[in-house]
């Protein structure tokens, strides 16, 4: 109830102040803070389908929080390195088993982690600093952020717009956001998939009929 509490409490202070306060809060919890960006997203997008804020400045802010956060984390963890990461990261709640786990994720899977770690609540938040200790090259990382970013506030905050009406609905996506982070991802990746092998299908249409 206190979480609930607070997200109502917080669209007093979006609509007041307007999306650029749902940058801030993402582009904080990007580095390492214990903030609830997402369901901040999903809150804003539902006040934008009734027009108390602009969707499209929404959608803006909230990316560029995003990549912006996250490239902070890369670079304090590119410039300090893992140690001083693990020294004091507790202190936000960063602890060496979170940030080994999230370690572990992106030696399986590299680029693609990078990509879909918005949709994971400690990938989220360990994200650009554990690809930074990593000395994943800074334009790599910085292509795969954005890519990732737009692919996250397209899911969240666009699914909450035109899911506004379904109030009810709206509340219990917030209230168990954590528990349909995995189908999310599924559906994500298979769209992605799906507009990957589409595009290598018309590359390959097109150097055919060039070849002929």
């Amino acid at each position: 109830m206190a979480y609930e509490s607070l997200l109502i409490d917080a669209e007093g202070y979006i609509k007041a102040h307007g999306p650029i306060t749902v940058a801030a809060v993402i582009f904080l919890e990007s580095f390492g803070a214990p903030l609830p960006g997402e369901s901040l997203l999903v809150v804003s997008g539902a006040l934008a389908a009734r027009g108390e804020i602009s969707m499209i400045g929404l959608a803006v802010w909230a990316w560029v929080g995003a990549v912006a956060g996250d490239s902070v984390g890369y670079w304090i963890g590119r410039r300090f390195g893992r140690s001083l990461i693990l020294r004091y990261g507790g202190r936000i709640g960063m602890t060496p088993a979170r940030f080994e786990k999230v370690e572990s994720v992106f030696a399986r899977f590299g680029p693609v982690a990078v990509v879909f770690a918005r949709f994971f609540d400690i990938l989220r938040q360990l994200n650009g600093l554990v690809a930074g200790t990593a000395g994943m090259a800074w334009p790599r990382f910085l292509v795969l952020n954005a890519i990732g970013g737009f692919l996250w506030v397209g899911t969240w905050g666009f699914g909450a717009y035109y899911l506004a009406d379904h109030t009810a609905g709206v509340r219990n996506l917030v209230r168990h956001l954590g528990h349909w982070q995995g189908t999310v991802l599924a559906i994500v990746l298979l769209v992605a998939v799906a507009l990957l092998a589409g595009l290598a299908w018309k590359s390959r249409s097109s150097r055919r009929r060039t070849t002929v």
